[in-house]
């Protein structure tokens, strides 16, 4: 054992998002319980990526008796974890069964460097099209990465905000924006749009609208 900075994680603060297991890159927090744990101290570098990630503060970095950093150990268990397809939450299995290649898919919870949006094609769907539209994961899923928000009911300059940061740190490849007819939809893609205008990138940009009919317009 040796005195050395490593990641404390307070329980009661964490609700259990996953975005720190995103942006720990030794793969030592996972979701146990519906809450994050430091699974091996061994794993942990004691760097701090993860503090960032964190919606809640529930991630400090400390300085106590801790096992060393075991490199070596830490690529085992990624091989493990990769072989295994070890899930971020519970709520994987159901994630699996939908075709889905990313999770989280809120927006509010994904991480601005969360591995999966590096070079992404990128969907952008406002929460009620997937309900909508019954044929939405075999048409407008397929090797792209899903993201979803409410544009009447969510706040629309937090999403630029993140948006913006996306696109500045991630080279997204495209954007398909997928909306519902509905007026109060049609913000969805000034958001998205106004994101890349912040962020000074062209990204190829489409727009697909659902009718509340269940038929895809264009």
């Amino acid at each position: 054992m040796i005195k050395r900075p490593i990641v404390q994680i307070d329980e009661d603060k964490c609700d259990g998002c996953g975005l720190c297991v995103n942006a720990c890159a030794e793969g030592a927090i996972q979701i146990v319980n519906g809450k994050a744990k430091l699974v091996n101290e061994v794993y942990c570098d004691g760097l701090g990526a993860c503090l960032g990630s964190c919606p809640k503060g529930a991630i400090t970095i400390v300085e106590r008796e801790a096992k060393p950093f075991d490199e070596e150990a830490t690529k085992k268990h990624l091989e493990f974890l990769k072989k295994t397809e070890s899930p971020l939450c519970e709520c994987m299995a159901f994630v699996k069964n939908l075709k889905l290649s990313n999770w989280p898919i809120q927006l509010k919870l994904v991480s601005v460097n969360a591995s999966f949006l590096r070079g992404a094609d990128l969907v952008i769907a406002a929460d009620c099209t997937a309900f909508s539209y019954r044929l939405f994961h075999e048409n407008l899923l397929k090797d792209k990465k899903l993201l979803i928000a409410c544009p009447k009911l969510d706040d629309a300059l937090f999403y630029i905000e993140k948006l913006t940061e996306i696109f500045k740190v991630n080279n997204i490849k495209s954007v398909t924006v997928v909306r519902m007819t509905v007026p109060c939809c049609g913000g969805l893609s000034w958001i998205v749009k106004e994101a890349m205008n912040r962020a000074g990138v062209k990204i190829p940009f489409e727009e697909k609208v659902v009718d509340i009919d269940g038929t895809l317009k264009n």
